[in-house]
C-alpha cells in the first residue's frame, strides 16, 4: 500500500492566468495520486515563503509546492526577488526536513510563462513529482 501524503500548496494571485494554470496542474496530479492537500493564496510570490513558514508551524505536511510567477522587467528587481524566494524556500525545506518544490516561474515574457503553466507542459505537476521522489527515499 502506498503512503498517502499531505501536501501544502501556497500560490500567488499575481499573474492569475499563469498561477491558476500551475495550480490546476498540481491539484490534478495530487488528485490523480489520491493525495490530500490544502491550498492557500497570497498576493505575490515574495509572500509565499512567509506563508509557508507560518502554516508549517500550525499544521503537519509531508511536502510543499510553491506556485507563482515572476516576469523579468527592465530593472534588476526580478533577480533580487527570485533569489530571495529561492533561498528562503530552500531554508524552509532544510529546516523542516520536508521537500519544498519551487514552481515559481521566472520567465522573460508572459508567453514563456504561459507555455510553462499549460496542460501540455506544467511545471507545477513536475514539482509534485519531484517532491514525491524525495519522500520515497
Amino acid at each position: 500500500m502506498t503512503k498517502k501524503y499531505k501536501f501544502l500548496i501556497v500560490a500567488s494571485t499575481f499573474y492569475p492566468t499563469i498561477t491558476e494554470g500551475l495550480l490546476n496542474g498540481a491539484v490534478t496530479e495530487l488528485k490523480r495520486l489520491k493525495f490530500n492537500y490544502d491550498v492557500f493564496r497570497v498576493n505575490g510570490s515574495l509572500e509565499i515563503p512567509v506563508q509557508i513558514a507560518i502554516l508549517l508551524k500550525r499544521k503537519r505536511y509531508d511536502a510543499v509546492i510553491a506556485v507563482g510567477c515572476i516576469i523579468k522587467g527592465k530593472t534588476d528587481h526580478y533577480e533580487f526577488i527570485a533569489n530571495a524566494i529561492t533561498n528562503s524556500l530552500l531554508s524552509i525545506s532544510v529546516k523542516n526536513r520536508i521537500p519544498v518544490s519551487n514552481t515559481i516561474l521566472t520567465c522573460s515574457s508572459i508567453k514563456q510563462a504561459t507555455e510553462r503553466s499549460s496542460k501540455k507542459l506544467n511545471r507545477a505537476k513536475e514539482a509534485v513529482l519531484a517532491a514525491i521522489s524525495v519522500l520515497k527515499n
